[in-house]
């Protein structure tokens, strides 16, 4: 419910390159379905060296923004994410959201998944809305392992609690 479907992603290697970015508000439907027909469009085309990438988008919960290489038939470049960042910054502009706000997290109560400014996370913290036991969204997850390994993190072992 609160992890990305990985299932049909049996193909790509462990070690696959991960992305993850966090939208500034929850997408409508049409957003979101906007988003993933555009997402689908560019890593078909994405390439590196003019070699075609093993890549997938997925965005999730209307919230998150997931792009995944799998780097075992050919290698990511600088210019290759570069290329992906303006996809999105076009996406954002086109959507009038920011999908690149890298100040948001996500974190899971009362059975929902929720996403605040690095702001109001803090104050939730320090209310005690957010302990040490809540599941937070850790968006600095490098590669499709650590994705099906610690995609949601408790509050207190995550990187969250050094930066609010």
């Amino acid at each position: 419910m609160f992890t990305p479907r990985l299932a049909h992603l049996a193909d790509f290697d462990d070690a696959s390159r991960v992305w993850v970015y966090v939208c500034a508000r929850l997408l409508t439907e049409r957003e979101a379905e906007t988003l993933q027909e555009a997402l689908d469009d560019f890593v078909q085309r994405w390439t590196a060296h003019n070699k075609a990438l093993k890549a997938v988008g997925e965005v999730f919960a209307r919230q998150f923004v997931l792009l995944m290489v799998d780097e075992s038939q050919a290698g990511i470049s600088g210019c290759s994410v570069d290329k992906s960042v303006h996809f999105l910054e076009a996406m954002s502009h086109q959507l009038g959201v920011d999908l690149l706000d890298r100040l948001r997290f996500g974190w899971v109560e009362d059975n929902c998944l929720h996403v605040a400014h690095r702001d109001e996370f803090a104050e939730y913290v320090r209310q005690g809305r957010i302990g040490p036991n809540t599941l937070v969204v850790n968006t600095l997850v490098q590669t499709k392992r650590d994705l099906n390994k610690c995609w949601l993190i408790p509050f207190a072992t995550s990187w969250h609690r050094r930066v609010v």
